[in-house]
């Protein structure tokens, strides 16, 4: 082969490559933008999606009309030019599922299989609504036990934050008086006084210190054998395990129920609901379920094997078993579940605030007592 010939195909495998790594770097700069703007999208959002989409396809508007009508609706919304995408991958002749796994920051394998086994059955509308109460439900739930968590959380927060105003800058100046009456103080004005000179000399200290246990303890938990020891934990602790527990039960019931109700197979819904469970430790548990089921054992008999789930749970699935009707009876576990979740939210809220309100009037009360005493006694004297 001549020289030139040679360089000349060389440049064009060259030119080849580079444009190749062009496009694969576009693609990949496409996919972290979607990422990055996307990931936001909340479940409340797709939920609302699934709905519209289901209400128009139950007027009699053909799918990719319905599409078309999303994308208009969206406007300026960045889930627009995903839905846009999906309408044309449609209209192209793809079926839909097939376009949404394109888009897993946005619709997760629950949704993509769900709407893949809608439209193999020609059900799409129904499961769409099905996805959207399924969705919808599960938004409600997390947000309830948020608030329950989040807002005592809060209140120890602000409760620590002025305790320790106090004692590095109110008091020091207040107690520095009596220092220099050199009179022997109460026991309370001489603990705050230590309290608040060893504050007020390691509060840099201090907070590195807490930022670092953080840190570390936020690493630890992103390794697989941290997040499921955390999980472990999460579902021992006092008060908020039982609760954090039912939350877990209902979404795993409400998903199963979803599932079979939509004609997925059972291996394929236990893995599928496997993935939507946030606790590592009951997603394990679901594995069990899955491997003892797959060697021939009823799903209420591998539930109950797991011995995580409460006994009434495996008992309703087993009279759903026999009546042939599992579906329903894991959606009405999911139903008790959720009720049992709000009506344990709200009881948790109500006893909690005024736990910390109390526990933080004692510790304020301390510390005006341990300021009055002196004055007290100063005014005894004279």
């Amino acid at each position: 082969m001549p020289v030139a010939e040679y360089d000349l195909q060389n440049d064009k495998l060259t030119a080849t490559r580079r444009a190749d790594t062009e496009s694969l770097c576009i693609d990949a700069n496409e996919k972290t933008y979607e990422r990055d703007i996307l990931r936001g999208v909340g479940t409340k959002k797709v939920a609302r999606l699934a709905r519209q989409l289901a209400m128009l396809l139950q007027a009699g508007m053909p799918l990719v009309p319905a599409l078309s009508a999303l994308v208009e609706h969206l406007q300026d919304d960045p889930l627009a030019a995903v839905i846009q995408e999906v309408r044309n991958d449609v209209n192209a002749g793809m079926a839909m599922a097939d376009s949404l796994r394109k888009h897993p920051y946005i619709f997760s394998g629950l949704f993509v299989n769900m709407v893949a086994a809608g439209e193999v059955s020609g059900t799409l509308e129904e499961v769409l609504l099905r996805l959207a109460e399924m969705l919808e439900k599960r938004a409600y739930l997390a947000n309830k036990v948020k608030s329950a968590l989040a807002y005592p959380l809060m209140m120890v927060v602000v409760a620590i934050g002025v305790v320790v105003f106090l004692l590095s800058f109110v008091v020091p100046s207040i107690t520095q008086i009596f220092l220099e009456i050199n009179r022997t103080l109460p026991w309370p004005t001489r603990l705050l006084i230590e309290v608040s000179a060893f504050i007020k000399t390691y509060l840099v200290l201090i907070i590195i210190v807490i930022c670092a246990i953080c840190a570390g303890i936020k690493g630890y938990i992103k390794t697989k054998e941290g997040k499921l020891v955390w999980d472990r934990s999460k579902l021992k602790l006092p008060l908020f395990g039982k609760l954090l527990l039912k939350l877990e039960i209902a979404r795993v019931a409400r998903t199963l129920g979803t599932l079979f109700a939509s004609g997925i197979p059972i291996l394929s819904a236990l893995e599928i609901t496997k993935g939507v469970v946030q606790n590592s430790f009951i997603a394990g548990s679901l594995d069990s379920v899955k491997d003892l089921v797959s060697k021939g054992n009823t799903v209420a008999a591998a539930v109950k094997k797991t011995a995580l789930f409460p006994p009434i749970v495996f008992h309703i699935i087993a009279t759903g078993q026999i009546s042939g009707d599992m579906e329903t009876s894991l959606l009405n576990v999911s139903e008790m579940y959720e009720n049992e979740v709000e009506m344990a939210a709200k009881t948790l809220t109500s006893l909690l605030e005024p736990a910390i309100l109390l526990v933080m009037g004692i510790i304020v009360g301390f510390i005006v007592m341990a300021v009055l005493l002196p004055i007290f006694e100063i005014n005894q004297a004279l």
